[in-house]
């Protein structure tokens, strides 16, 4: 029986991909903050709840210690992380930390502290939740945008260090969820900023910029980067990622970036 480490699995797309790897016979250890909230995965054989705040770095340390000593584990689903929405000027200090800490920070730790458990078992599979803002973007999310270039980037690099160890690095980037992911967030309101949202919800209505898919969807797709043994580094999921990757490599990266500029009613800034 094979062994999936999740963190993040209390809702959304975290719970729905526990929930998929279980009907399939594999031996889940679901992550969370505060796992005595969840009253049913305990209930279940092969079900293994622990603690996990990916900014504590103790806490990861100590949970994948206790993870290890229970369970050969093959596969590790980091998926914990939250967005952060507004202008850059109307952060604070604390929430851009707490933003990087989440959502990249959290990552890299967790997998500096399996990396050697990998090592030594010469086998192992990291998958990541990305997003379709690691490989593309939108407006007044630029700290979240930045944490999932970041990830993209960290996994294409480090893709190279573990294949000489038989370990291999995956990205899941979805586009929407529906899950409670959007009412997580943290917005920040700049009045500065009011044309510009107010065209973003316009886009958003209308599915130009993201489609919401069903998690269970997605889910199928981490399990999907799990099992097929293919070397590849990103797979999209939902129709909206797919598209949009789609679009970026048909007219080029600039080209997408100056239509969605003009689709938002912007003008280019004049540069001298």
């Amino acid at each position: 029986m094979k062994t999936i480490f999740i963190t993040g699995a209390s809702s959304g797309l975290g719970k729905a991909t526990a929930q998929l790897f279980h009907s399939k016979g594999w031996q889940v250890i679901a992550t969370m903050r505060n796992p005595q909230k969840e009253t049913e995965w305990s209930q279940l054989k092969n079900a293994v709840l622990l603690p996990l705040d990916v900014t504590n770095k103790s806490q990861i340390e100590a949970t994948i210690r206790q993870a290890i000593n229970a369970h050969p584990i093959d596969v590790v689903f980091n998926n914990a992380g939250y967005g952060l929405v507004g202008a850059l000027e109307s952060y604070s200090d604390e929430q851009i930390t707490r933003q990087i800490e989440t959502n990249l920070t959290g990552v890299l730790r967790v997998m500096q502290a399996f990396i050697p458990y990998f090592k030594q078992q010469r086998n192992g599979l990291f998958i990541a939740t990305t997003s379709v803002c690691g490989f593309s973007s939108n407006p007044l999310s630029p700290v979240y945008n930045a944490t999932k270039w970041a990830l993209e980037g960290f996994s294409e690099s480090i893709s190279y260090d573990l294949a000489a160890f038989n370990i291999g690095v995956k990205t899941i980037a979805p586009g929407g969820i529906k899950s409670n992911f959007m009412g997580g967030m943290e917005v920040r309101i700049d009045p500065d900023y009011e044309t510009l949202n107010a065209q973003m919800g316009k886009l958003f209505s209308d599915g130009t910029l993201i489609e919401f898919t069903d998690p269970e969807a997605i889910a199928a797709v981490v399990y999907e980067a799990a099992t097929d043994g293919k070397d590849i580094l990103r797979y999209h999921a939902g129709n909206d990622s797919i598209r949009i990757a789609q679009q970026r490599a048909a007219v080029g990266n600039e080209n997408f970036r100056i239509a969605l500029r003009e689709k938002l009613h912007l003008s280019a800034p004049r540069l001298k």
